[in-house]
């Protein structure tokens, strides 16, 4: 099996790759697109894939799991492809479902009342017909978990793709972070974060990098 020098990995545990997507041309539209199906990534977006897809050929990634949003998938397909693996979904990593809100404008979204509750106090609040932040962050860390008991041997590194609020608390749930702090981390499009995971804690090995990835490295030979 190749070996890989991380700094802080806990190489006898699995690591989860937690991928965002890349970039895609709605937000032009000023909109908001939770779930909207039909989403899919723009030239820049493409690009972040093929470079994710190139700068991780020579890690052993031993699964690949994506939100089942066009995004999502697209940005995975290259990273399974060099791999010969196949595109898991996974509906437990779905985008939030911001319920009326989805295509919504932006601008009125922010003169919400609401639009405060969410930036300052995400715990307390629920998309309207949709879901609270609780129940997404619970939905997400679920859907790691049963990942993290199909793939629990030694060194098992599974990457998965999705997106940027579920990627942050999800983090935030691991590290024992207040939800009402998840905000506070950096999750870009095309980025990766590495999550050390055992059966009694967790460790971030890194946040929101993207590549080249030079701490994912083979160890030079003696």
């Amino acid at each position: 099996m190749l070996r890989y020098k991380v700094a802080g990995l806990q190489s006898n545990m699995p690591l989860l790759l937690l991928v965002r997507h890349g970039e895609n041309d709605y937000i032009k539209t000023g909109k908001m697109a939770g779930r909207i199906p039909g989403v899919h990534l723009n030239e820049r977006g493409r690009e972040q894939a093929e470079a994710l897809a190139k700068a991780l050929a020579d890690v052993p990634i031993r699964a690949i799991y994506s939100s089942p949003l066009e995004r999502a998938i697209e940005t995975a397909e290259p990273i399974a492809r060099v791999h010969r693996l196949e595109v898991q979904t996974e509906a437990g990593l779905l985008e939030s479902d911001v319920g009326k809100w989805q295509g919504r404008p932006w601008k009125s979204i922010r003169l919400m009342k609401a639009w405060k509750i969410v930036l300052h106090s995400p715990s307390r609040f629920r998309f309207p017909g949709g879901e609270s932040f609780p129940e997404m962050q619970t939905r997400v860390v679920s859907a790691l978990e049963r990942i993290v008991q199909i793939h629990k041997k030694p060194q098992d590194i599974i990457a998965c793709v999705f997106h940027a609020d579920p990627i942050k608390l999800a983090i935030s749930h691991f590290l024992g972070l207040p939800l009402d702090h998840f905000q506070r981390l950096g999750c870009d499009t095309g980025s990766v974060t590495l999550l050390n995971v055992w059966e009694t804690g967790a460790a971030l090995i890194k946040l929101n990098q993207r590549p080249p990835f030079e701490f994912l490295s083979q160890p030079k030979k003696k």
